[in-house]
């Protein structure tokens, strides 16, 4: 039987504790882009609840922005070896 707080969280395999250490992470992610609303220059991607609309939203701002068709638009990423975002 699913424990009673598995009916109300996101779809995950990790144990309630773990799974709240993530959640906390998660919003801390969401509050520091929420306070200017700037692309950030890193993302922790798989912290978002619905990275694909993320990822589609980048590249809708970016097309409107710089007047290209977003039929054209492509996702580039770099993964680097750098543990902490601040040190980028």
């Amino acid at each position: 039987m699913a424990a009673l707080w598995e009916k109300y969280a996101y779809a995950s395999k990790k144990d309630l504790l773990t799974w709240f250490d993530d959640l906390l992470l998660r919003i801390e992610q969401l509050e520091a882009y929420s306070e200017e609303l700037l692309a950030p220059m890193s993302l922790w991607i798989s912290g978002l609840f619905n990275p694909m609309s993320y990822l589609t939203a980048i590249m809708q701002v970016t097309a409107r922005n710089e007047g290209l068709a977003l039929d054209n638009m492509i996702l580039r990423t770099t993964v680097l070896n750098i543990e902490k975002p601040k040190d980028i």
